[in-house]
């Protein structure tokens, strides 16, 4: 069974955000991809593209933070949990020669133009990923502020490696990533 027209337009615009970025993509071409009308596409988002950017970012959200926990799920510890994830972002990125699903930033880097509840969709998805970082790393016996501050800098990490990653189309930021953030999480 396919799409219905809401998950379609939801789908089709996220591809189009990552790889054009928010302000590049306009409603036409959503329009013309998706094979909708303009009374189709506001039926569905009344409150137009803004809207439909942050159901495509809450979308974004749910699929990371799954794949997140369920990574760090089948992990004992934190430094292996992490390894893991970043091996699986450079065999993504050295087979697709993009990271799709891991990243933001590639939607909303013209964060300062857009609005304050975009900017808090971005911030409650960061959130929740650190969130699931920080649970970790307090099961690894991590007092609940030294979790929270790994958290923050596991997550800025990350997040700028997969762009490093984008912008030097090569997969080698993750990968000494990789080979020095797990170091600096000793089980405690």
């Amino acid at each position: 069974m396919g799409l219905d027209k809401k998950e379609l337009i939801v789908q089709t615009a996220t591809n189009l955000f990552r790889k054009k970025g928010y302000l590049g993509v306009g409603i036409s071409e959503i329009l013309t991809e998706c094979n909708l009308s303009k009374g189709g596409f506001y039926h569905h988002f009344p409150n137009g593209k803004e809207e439909l950017l942050i159901t495509c970012l809450n979308s974004m959200n749910e699929v990371i933070t799954q794949d997140i926990k369920e990574i760090f799920g089948r992990y004992q510890t934190t430094q292996a949990a992490i390894q893991a994830m970043l091996e699986e972002l450079i065999i993504q990125f050295d087979r697709d020669e993009t990271i799709i699903g891991y990243t933001f930033n590639s939607i909303v880097s013209e964060i300062g133009s857009v609005s304050e509840r975009v900017r808090e969709a971005c911030e409650d998805s960061f959130t929740k990923i650190q969130e699931i970082y920080s649970a970790k790393l307090m099961a690894d016996g991590y007092s609940k502020e030294e979790a929270n501050s790994f958290a923050l800098m596991m997550t800025a990490t990350i997040e700028g490696g997969i762009m490093l990653c984008l912008t030097k189309k090569t997969s080698e930021p993750l990968q000494t990533i990789a080979s020095l953030l797990p170091n600096t999480l000793k089980v405690v």
